[in-house]
């Protein structure tokens, strides 16, 4: 069985650097619920790839600056 890593993101920092763009104002770019992206901020949601590419967009950052995985050490055998 495989065993997942974890997904990080920056998206808080990132916000902060665009003139303090608040969560709520990141959910309606991308077209989500302000209780999405404070889900996706704490690591207690995934995005779906759609949303994580239009996170990036907004934040004007490319997906892997938004974004980051640490494969767990079993990942791959």
């Amino acid at each position: 069985m495989i065993k997942r890593g974890r997904l990080g993101n920056s998206m808080r920092e990132l916000r902060a650097s665009r003139e303090n763009m608040t969560q709520a104002e990141l959910a309606e770019a991308v077209g989500v619920t302000r209780q999405t992206i404070i889900a996706i901020e704490q690591g207690k949601y995934s995005p779906s790839l759609e949303a994580a590419f239009l996170i990036a967009q907004v934040l004007e950052q490319p997906l892997d600056r938004v974004f980051s995985y640490t494969p767990d050490k079993n990942d791959f055998r």
